[in-house]
């Protein structure tokens, strides 16, 4: 349990410590499965090995803090977590960190079928260290930057800024030999990283470098590059940073440096954090499933590092969801894992997004939700199903029936409502946000109704009929919550979040160029790969530097993607070169796959050798969802020389 990192011992802790830090369920009894090494990262194999020994130790409770980004639910690792929970185990796992790289962005196995996926929400208040500055001992608290020497306990300097707070590039280049000779620098974020900042400021003489946000809240971090920064560098909030800065500007400005630590409040508090992964899946499922606080968490560390620290990711939120878990299964024993999720999925209590005055943010990224285990405990009814996937909206509107089932012995009435929640528009990688309500119509026996009577025990049914957004452009993403208020105690409100696509999926496109000018046949040149020009390429296919190569941008996750293999003068079709299923949309705009032709093709189970001669290779994409030919994109190589 003692980490190299530390990741443990903060998940452990936020689940379950019993001491300065109190955890959610803190009775628990924990099981660790060590899948990381100190270097490196995991991988399926190991992640799924720690899965069949958590079942063979009877667990109740699985909580994964690990994502393999932009993940269909075929990845083994969520394959494996959804058996876990038909085996009767409810497996909570974090939905990933890659929310500033836009939509579909969910990590595998949170994005498993059967398991409850978990987004992140800013903490109310962080427990942080803190300096102060004249005149008046005002507090800054402060997160320190991971990679830079720690911030000293004493000492006093005087403050000098680099930028104000409308400088995009601040301390980007260059800074005059000299001029922070003995002082802290005030460094605006924004544009170059921290690493670069700080490094300037170091050669410029600064003693130590405090970063303040450029856009609400505060942010963590680290300042990985070479050569190794020498000067404690910290981040702190817009609203301290421009503090600083103003007051900076009327005069000078004094810092002190402390042992001691404070509770600071958080202006993201209850929003979705920035860094969670927007859903939903490839195959449009709905994820995350909820949220819980993962932003600006203090839990428990290894000793040697301190003992506690201050920690954000959903690798944090998902342990609170595991906490309540436990005590949900504690409180209502052998409860099943699907009515697990169904229950905290019915009593979670969706956010507003930041500055939407009051607008519910995107169900595709809070899920129902934050988590509420008092909510959950005392859930006097259940609505299933408990999340609404609606799919492509080509076809018209999205008619769903859910059951509501009364858990009291007195017959209860629920008030029917919708609350709308903001769409996305089209754009995969830069999230544009859009008010853009669906319409929503409530109706029993194919009549329209306002409110259902569920009687003792039982349960009764209610369809609802959703059509997307008129407003919305086509690919957009939108969603909502079907509300059911229980007319005798108002305090009972169960929610089924909803979300689906406008328009046709297939149209999205996938094969789209980038700067590189994609897709292209390519050869290995060193260590990057350089473009072949049509008809003029000879490969002796003797090492990765003489073998061709197809470069492919996926702009959205792709079903299948398999590259042939065809003789340049008659079109004989010498077999399959590459054949992948379920692969993920690249995370960047410039990012891209590459697939190696090593001269060998397989037809059926017959491997062949591809003769010397003239061919092509012709890459096909089948998008997500899609079933015909016309659900394809292609591209054809120009002609290459296979010379052995």
């Amino acid at each position: 349990p003692d980490d190299c990192d530390g990741h443990v011992g903060a998940v452990a802790g936020i689940v379950g410590a019993k001491g300065q830090v109190t955890g959610v369920a803190p009775d628990v009894t924990f099981r660790a499965y060590k899948v990381f090494g100190c270097q490196g990262e995991t991988t399926a194999d190991i992640v799924l090995q720690s899965l069949e020994r958590a079942y063979a130790d009877r667990v109740d409770v699985v909580n994964i803090s690990i994502g393999f980004d932009y993940a269909w639910p075929q990845n083994p690792v969520a394959q494996g977590a959804d058996r876990l929970v038909r085996r009767g185990v409810p497996v909570v796992a974090s939905i990933g960190n890659n929310g500033t790289n836009g939509l579909y962005s969910a990590g595998a196995p949170g994005v498993g079928n059967q398991v409850i996926g978990v987004a992140s929400f800013d903490n109310t208040h962080t427990n942080l260290p803190y300096f102060t500055i004249t005149p008046d001992g005002t507090k800054i608290g402060y997160d320190p930057l991971q990679g830079a020497p720690p911030p000293p306990t004493g000492g006093s300097f005087p403050m000098a800024r680099t930028g104000t707070p409308t400088t995009a590039d601040d301390a980007c280049a260059a800074l005059p030999a000299g001029s922070l000779t003995g002082k802290v620098a005030l460094v605006r974020r924004g544009t170059c990283p921290f690493h670069t900042k700080a490094l300037n400021a170091e050669l410029a003489g600064a003693t130590g470098v405090v970063i303040y946000n450029n856009r609400p809240g505060r942010f963590s971090g680290s300042t990985p590059g070479e050569p190794a920064l020498t000067i404690p560098v910290v981040a702190v909030s817009d609203t301290e940073g421009a503090l600083i800065d103003g007051r900076l500007a009327a005069g000078p400005v004094t810092m002190t440096w402390t042992a001691d630590r404070a509770s600071f409040p958080n202006a993201t508090a209850n929003q979705i954090s920035d860094f969670s992964s927007y859903g939903p899946t490839p195959d449009l499922v709905l994820k995350p499933d909820l949220g819980a606080p993962g932003g600006f968490i203090r839990s428990t560390y290894p000793v040697e590092k301190g003992s506690y620290a201050t920690l954000s990711g959903t690798s944090m939120s998902s342990p609170h969801v595991a906490g309540g878990v436990a005590l949900l299964l504690q409180a209502k024993p052998g409860t099943s894992p699907g009515t697990v999720r169904t229950l905290l999925q019915n009593t979670a209590d969706p956010k507003a997004q930041a500055g939407a005055a009051g607008a519910l943010d995107n169900v595709h990224r809070q899920g129902g939700g934050m988590l509420d285990i008092p909510g959950a405990v005392l859930a006097k009814a259940r609505i299933e199903p408990s999340k609404l996937s609606l799919g492509e909206s080509q076809t018209g509107p999205a008619t769903r029936t859910l059951t509501v089932r009364n858990q009291t012995n007195a017959a209860r009435t629920y008030q029917l409502t919708h609350a709308p929640a903001r769409a996305t528009g089209p754009n995969t990688h830069q999230v544009t946000q859009h008010d853009a309500a669906a319409g929503v119509a409530f109706t029993s026996g194919g009549n329209p109704v306002t409110q259902v009577t569920v009687p003792p025990g039982g349960s009764a049914t209610v369809t609802a009929t959703i059509t997307a957004p008129a407003s919305l452009a086509d690919r957009g993403l939108y969603g909502g919550y079907l509300t059911f208020t229980d007319t005798q105690d108002p305090g009972q409100v169960f929610r089924v979040p909803y979300t689906g696509f406008k328009g046709d999926y297939q149209s999205i496109p996938v094969l789209t160029p980038t700067t590189r000018g994609l897709p292209q046949l390519a050869r290995l040149a060193g260590a990057d790969f350089q473009k072949v020009p049509p008809a003029s390429a000879t490969f002796s296919m003797a090492g990765e530097q003489n073998i061709p190569y197809v470069l492919a941008h996926l702009d959205h996750p792709a079903r299948q993607l398999r590259i042939d293999v065809f003789q340049a003068d008659n079109g004989r079709n010498w077999g399959r070169a590459v054949d992948l299923q379920y692969l993920a949309r690249d995370a960047t705009q410039d990012a891209f796959y590459y697939f190696p032709f090593n001269g060998e093709t397989r037809r059926g189970n017959t491997p062949i050798t591809v003769p010397n001669g003239q061919y092509v290779l012709r890459l096909t994409v089948l998008k997500a969802l899609g079933t015909a030919p016309a659900d394809t994109e292609t591209f054809t190589s120009p002609v290459f020389t296979i010379a052995r």
